[in-house]
């Protein structure tokens, strides 16, 4: 009996204390635009506790342009893990120097262009309807740039815009409303069963950039000044694990896509092998003037060439972060050279 009331007296002091520990997190939430790939650190560093080592209770909120930025302009969302051509339209439209990108997890991804089951060519697809999001989005950006590998010019073929994510750009292309379109893994990976055809992927193109950047209002980091940090330290380790832990890896994957194992598995092998994830997370410079260039409608391209994107790129973080040693610390101290090249490629 004495020992009964030890053991209840001990948990309860347990329970006290976790619950003393939860309640000093700072709620945030956190928008994701997309459930494939990209969004993989953000639920590694959910599951894994790592927004919670930095003093974060993390909600992870889906939902599709525009709905981060309205999220982040209202204030309820603290940080969005967004596309770097949709942070940058966002500030050149709005002529908008409030938004700070700070940090990236992925500069390269898997985008197949799917197309109509008789489609042998990406050449083919000259005159053909393609199913995209809506005209500016980052799939229209990532279609328009693999499209001129093959001499293909944006006014050669008919956009689709069907108003959704990935899913909808399936729907439209197996219901016949479109010829082709560009899908994320593993949305890809059943249109494959059933006989569509992969034309291309735009991780096989070095020069076309598919990056994603850490999104914030400056009001937000002069409310929280240590905010990004934390997010940028949570992920990194989030992203050491990825590289890790397999096993964890899918899992965590599939607490927020319940998609089969067997075909998150093949994701994390193409992303393992292709070394997607950023271990030092510049927005480098590369990427940026690569949005800058591959704008191919002058409404959209005059903002991005007029404004100033030094005003929203800020590397100063991760460059405090390298001086301090904190990736060699995560990483280890073979993580140096990449260190070094990193921060020579970064936008300045």
């Amino acid at each position: 009996m004495i020992f009964r009331t030890k053991t209840l007296a001990l948990a309860a002091l347990t329970l006290a204390a976790s619950g003393a520990w939860a309640q000093g997190l700072q709620k945030i939430t956190i928008n994701y635009p997309t459930r494939s790939g990209a969004s993989w650190p953000m639920y590694i560093a959910k599951e894994g506790g790592y927004y919670q080592k930095y003093g974060l209770d993390v909600n992870l909120q889906f939902g599709v342009h525009p709905a981060g930025i309205a999220m982040l302009v209202s204030g309820e969302a603290a940080e969005a893990n967004y596309s770097l051509e949709q942070s940058m339209d966002a500030a050149a439209k709005a002529n908008d120097s409030n938004f700070v990108m700070m940090g990236t997890s992925l500069n390269k991804a898997l985008f197949a262009l799917m197309a109509r089951k008789d489609l042998m060519d990406i050449k083919q697809l000259k005159g053909k309807r393609l199913a995209i999001g809506q005209v500016g989005d980052a799939p229209y950006n990532y279609t328009v740039a693999l499209l001129s590998k093959y001499k293909i010019g944006v006014r050669d073929v008919q956009w689709i815009p069907v108003g959704t994510d990935v899913s909808g750009r399936a729907a439209a292309l197996v219901a016949g409303r479109a010829d082709a379109t560009l899908l994320t893994a593993p949305n890809y990976f059943r249109l494959e069963e059933q006989g569509y055809k992969n034309l291309a992927n735009l991780a096989d193109h070095d020069d076309i950039y598919a990056a994603t950047v850490y999104l914030f209002r400056r009001n937000t980091i002069t409310a929280n000044p240590k905010l990004p940090e934390q997010i940028i330290k949570a992920q990194a380790e989030a992203i050491k694990r990825f590289y890790d832990d397999k096993a964890f890896a899918i899992k965590a994957y599939i607490a927020f896509d319940k998609q089969p194992e067997a075909d998150i598995e093949k994701i994390y092998d193409r992303y393992q092998k292709g070394n997607l994830f950023e271990r030092i997370p510049y927005v480098l410079s590369g990427a940026v003037k690569a949005v800058v260039a591959q704008q191919s409608d002058p409404q959209l391209a005059a903002p991005m060439q007029a404004f100033d994107f030094h005003k929203v790129v800020d590397n100063s973080m991760i460059d405090r972060l390298v001086k301090e040693g904190y990736f060699e610390q995560v990483f280890g101290p073979g993580i140096k050279a990449e260190e070094e090249k990193r921060s020579k490629a970064a936008f300045r």
